[in-house]
């Protein structure tokens, strides 16, 4: 990729500040800043035909700043500053004129495509909806169109697609759907926030190559959104990085990447985990600050201690036979057919150890996982625990060994009851397996276990909305801890994680698995993740495994093609003539 030139911006944000109004107490108004703070204001640019990168944690304040642009912002924001679009200030139109912007001349991409798509409309319609309201297009040209655009996203049989309901589309094909909406107008600036957050890394790179390639087709701007540096270096011609609100550092992207000015982003650079080397803990956003200061001062650093290696002969606590698992599908009105999700997937677990399932969205990892627990009765095979084959229990039987092996999911919003308190969840699961002698013994116990994923007593009595993404995992963490578990299934538990936050959540896993011996199934698309963390790696395809090794040797010499073309997929930052 060959930085383009800072020509004259296409748009221009000048000390913006975005608070939110939050009601009175004792009389006086109440506000949260969200963007700009200290008297700083965000400024930076985004010239024509270029991709600018907003970089930063959640919280950061990234899409608060991208949303300000087209006031996709709630009722209660208050905007002040100036949002220079082809020299007419945004803060200043009006509604009328702001809607014939929208999708015309500025259109979106967000993160999660599913909750931006009408699930009871076609996506021919919808991709249709755009093309009436600002182009006058016939319903014939307009269909005539929308095939072209899907064409032109890579959609696979377009045609036929049109007729689709967003459900019936993988993820990566909603997110194309997505974006050919976002380009039917041909506009001038995409606003693409966190569109591969939740991708597989080889549908994050058949996105992010879609994106350079339409940017460069279209002769449009890209503001691209992300908490991953390494992500955004492959895309962007400019970074900004922000944090709290504020804009911590700006400038090339070859500049960001090479000599990285503010610590903030020096942490950024460097909290993710690599696919080279294996450190014993993950150096989290303020550590790597910290460090960092010390230098400066002059002081020692300790440095970052390697992995301990693992008891080669410890206990196998859970080994797994020929495990398969279909579905029936109705074809016609009488037909069915079988659909083999998951097909003789063999492995044995030992005690303390971590097993990482690698592969696509639709590889079966999941189902694999879910199979294990019986929440997905099984077609065949034995998963052996304590001698005891599970697939083969009673009810009765797996209620008492379901304590034993436990499930974190990947979305810790829903896997979480909003009308219980962080207490009574944690509270209840001990209540039913009848852990504790009494309800103090049970809470005292709840508030231990808090303190150990990180939380302190005052989380006790809150309610799930009102804790982060990463905060909200700590608690299902610690959930599954209450019933004393030997085995963890954890299914894209950090995948929607920032990357700080992230490194908090695995540094906890890997503490944890020292202090109770913990054994992992862990469940991801990441190969750096999966490199971290785990000790044997399963590579799923199809539900079919197709590799099987160590982590160091699946990740240094892969031998199958699948695997090397899923290693290739991964970020790895700035790249010089890309």
């Amino acid at each position: 990729m060959t930085p383009q030139p800072m020509s004259e911006p296409l748009l221009s944000i000048q000390d913006l500040r975005v608070a939110f109004r939050m009601g009175q107490l004792d009389g006086v108004a109440q506000r949260s800043q969200a963007v700009g703070r200290d008297g700083q204001g965000v400024s930076f640019d985004i010239p024509e035909h270029c991709s600018v990168a907003l970089v930063g944690e959640s919280g950061s304040g990234k899409s608060v700043t991208a949303m300000s642009i087209v006031n996709l912002l709630p009722d209660n924001a208050e905007r002040q500053g100036r949002i220079l679009y082809r020299g007419r200030d945004l803060l200043q139109a009006g509604a009328a004129a702001l809607r014939a912007l929208r999708g015309r001349e500025i259109a979106c991409v967000f993160q999660d495509p599913m909750s931006s798509l009408n699930p009871v409309l076609p996506v021919g319609r919808q991709l249709c909806e755009p093309l009436h309201t600002h182009l006058k297009m016939s319903r014939r040209e307009a269909l005539q169109r929308a095939e072209a655009l899907l064409a032109e996203v890579g959609m696979p049989e377009p045609k036929r697609r049109l007729q689709a309901y967003p459900h019936e589309l993988s993820g990566g094909q909603q997110q194309r759907v997505m974006i050919a909406m976002a380009l039917a107008c041909e506009p001038k600036l995409l606003i693409a926030d966190e569109p591969t957050t939740a991708l597989d890394v080889t549908i994050q790179r058949q996105i992010l190559e879609l994106l350079a390639k339409l940017k460069s087709e279209h002769q449009m701007s890209v503001l691209f959104i992300s908490h991953d540096l390494g992500l955004v270096g492959e895309i962007a011609d400019h970074v900004v990085v922000m944090r709290e609100g504020i804009v911590r550092e700006q400038g090339p992207v070859a500049r960001i990447f090479s000599a990285p000015k503010d610590d903030y982003t020096r942490a950024l650079l460097a909290c993710r985990p690599s696919l080279e080397g294996n450190p014993a803990r993950l150096m989290v956003i303020d550590d790597h600050i910290a460090a960092s200061q010390a230098t400066a001062r002059g002081e020692a650093v300790a440095a970052r201690a390697e992995a301990r290696s693992k008891d080669a002969a410890a206990p196998v606590v859970l080994e797994v036979k020929s495990l398969a698992k279909s579905f029936w599908l109705r074809t016609g009105v009488f037909g069915k057919r079988e659909f083999k999700a998951v097909q003789n997937v063999n492995f044995q677990l030992r005690r303390g150890h971590t097993l990482g399932v690698v592969g696509e969205s639709g590889s079966g990892k999941t189902t694999m996982g879910l199979t294990l627990l019986r929440l997905h009765e099984p077609t065949s095979g034995e998963v052996l625990f304590d001698g005891k084959n599970l697939l083969a229990l009673t009810d009765r039987e797996r209620q008492a060994m379901r304590r034993r092996i436990q499930i974190v999911f990947q979305n810790p919003y829903a896997s979480l009851n909003p009308r219980f308190t962080i207490g009574q969840t944690l509270v209840e699961p001990m209540a039913i397996h009848g852990i504790g002698a009494t309800l103090a013994e049970r809470e005292q116990r709840a508030r231990t276990l808090l303190e150990k994923v990180g939380l302190d007593g005052r989380a006790f009595g809150k309610y799930p909305h009102e804790f982060s993404g990463g905060q909200r995992q700590r608690v299902a963490i610690a959930r599954c801890l209450t019933l004393e578990p030997e085995v963890l299934v954890l299914d894209e538990a950090v995948s929607a994680l920032d990357v700080s936050v992230q490194a908090q959540v695995l540094n906890l896993l890997k503490d944890l698995q020292d202090d109770l011996g913990l054994a992992y199934v862990f469940i991801s698309h990441d190969l750096a993740v999966v490199r971290f963390i785990s000790d044997e790696v399963l590579v799923m395809k199809d539900g079919v495994v197709v590799e099987q090794a160590s982590a160091q040797q699946i990740l240094a010499a892969p031998r199958e093609e699948y695997t090397k073309r899923l290693l290739a997929a991964v970020p790895r930052g700035y790249r010089v003539a890309v």
